[in-house]
């Protein structure tokens, strides 16, 4: 399928598209990758005081909004979407498994990308707006829908699909990631009860995207950033820029120069942090976290961690010089510079971020960020979670319908 086709016949080519998958073993690693980082990422929020307001509501809007509480979930930059925290827990909440998933994800990221950066900038978040559809698909499929029902399906989530980019960063966004992956899910099971609605309803929507790419080719096509540490997208590529230096004595460190894009900077508005949360979009700390953690997981991310001594040393010898170069945080590229008291300097530079399909995270850095957000003790049974296993430990930390 491609642009420009009657607009009546997009949801039926989808529907018709996803219960057809086949997953190759590349795809099958992207899913099971993307079922690992997401059960990561929600199990480390459990407990979160964010979290009580999901008591008492269903497994899938729990799963999917505790797991967004954090914002450690993987992303398809293409389509600006938070893929696997909508299609992961729509597919374990109806028991279905790697093909369920990476068929609502490769919904998902079709219809992100045809929206395109005009819907982000209208103020709607593609998570959410296209997320709806893509649960209903992952759902859908776990309950033995056929293509027909599946566009029955996509067509009754579609109404229901809604979030607003100005709840980034507010305690509300998790909820809007929550509600839809619910709405795919009650979508699906009215599909599955008959409930008529005809798909051609959504030629208006389908209208305003104009159509999608061919379906050939990838499930996912570009494939996911899993983002490797718990704070702002714009400082994975600085932490992982760091991470390239050799070795270097903390008390023999002169001078840290950051040359980055001025567009790179827009969400680093906190130069001088003094709680955990000020330490996500603080580029001074996260390039100080990086040289003394190694790897910086949720525990660098501390008010007690912020408050090290050697970590606010480290951050006041940062100068950062901006320089142009576009206007994402990705664009350009990103070059470190520390000067050592002996006269000395070591260099890095670095274009993407660890975590991102071109550079992805190694098994060790993944296992990192797993001990990171579970603990050294239950990382290694994440780590080696099946679908069936990772919905069974869902429910066991996030009991649907248990009061807080």
């Amino acid at each position: 399928m491609v642009r420009g086709r009657p607009v009546g016949s997009h949801i039926a080519d989808l529907a018709e598209w996803a219960a057809g998958v086949r997953p190759t073993p590349g795809d099958e690693e992207l899913a099971r990758r993307a079922l690992v980082d997401t059960v990561a990422g929600t199990l480390a929020a459990a407990d979160a005081p964010d979290t009580g307001w999901t008591a008492g509501s269903p497994a899938v809007l729990r799963w999917a909004a505790v797991g967004h509480v954090l914002d450690v979930d993987d992303v398809h930059l293409p389509s600006s979407s938070r893929v696997s925290v909508v299609c992961v827990p729509a597919t374990l909440a109806c028991g279905g498994g790697s093909r369920e998933y990476l068929a609502g994800a490769g919904v998902m990221v079709r219809l992100g990308a045809a929206l395109g950066r005009e819907h982000d900038r209208a103020g709607w978040d593609p998570t959410c707006t296209v997320g709806a559809p893509a649960a209903a698909v992952a759902a859908g499929l776990a309950l033995g829908l056929d293509a027909t029902a599946l566009a029955t399906a996509v067509a009754l989530a579609a109404p229901a699909a809604s979030g607003v980019q100005a709840s980034c960063g507010a305690s509300d966004k998790p909820l809007q990631v929550g509600l839809a992956a619910a709405a795919g899910v009650r979508a699906a099971h009215l599909a599955a009860a008959g409930a008529p609605v005809d798909p051609a309803t959504l030629d208006q929507w389908f209208a305003m995207i104009g159509g999608v790419d061919a379906l050939d080719g990838p499930l996912v096509p570009d494939g996911l950033t899993v983002k490797a540490y718990p704070c702002s997208d714009a400082l994975q590529r600085v932490i992982s820029a760091v991470r390239l230096l050799p070795p270097l004595p903390r008390d023999g460190i002169a001078a840290i120069r950051v040359h980055i894009p001025q567009s790179a900077l827009q969400p680093l508005i906190r130069s001088a942090p003094c709680t955990g949360q000020d330490a996500t979009r603080s580029l001074e700390y996260a390039v100080a976290a990086a040289l003394l953690d190694g790897f910086p997981g949720l525990a660098s991310f501390t008010d007690a961690a912020v408050g090290r001594p050697e970590a606010k040393h480290l951050a006041g010898l940062v100068d950062i010089r901006p320089g142009p170069g576009g206007t994402g945080i990705l664009d350009g590229d990103v070059r470190i510079t520390v000067e050592l008291t002996d006269g000395t300097a070591e260099h890095a530079a670095l274009d993407v971020p660890d975590g991102h399909p071109r550079r992805p995270l190694s098994d060790a850095d993944l296992a990192a960020k797993v001990a990171g957000c579970v603990g050294p003790q239950l990382a290694a049974t994440v780590l080696a979670l099946g679908w069936d296993d990772a919905a069974a430990l869902l429910h066991g930390a996030l009991p649907e319908g248990a009061a807080r």
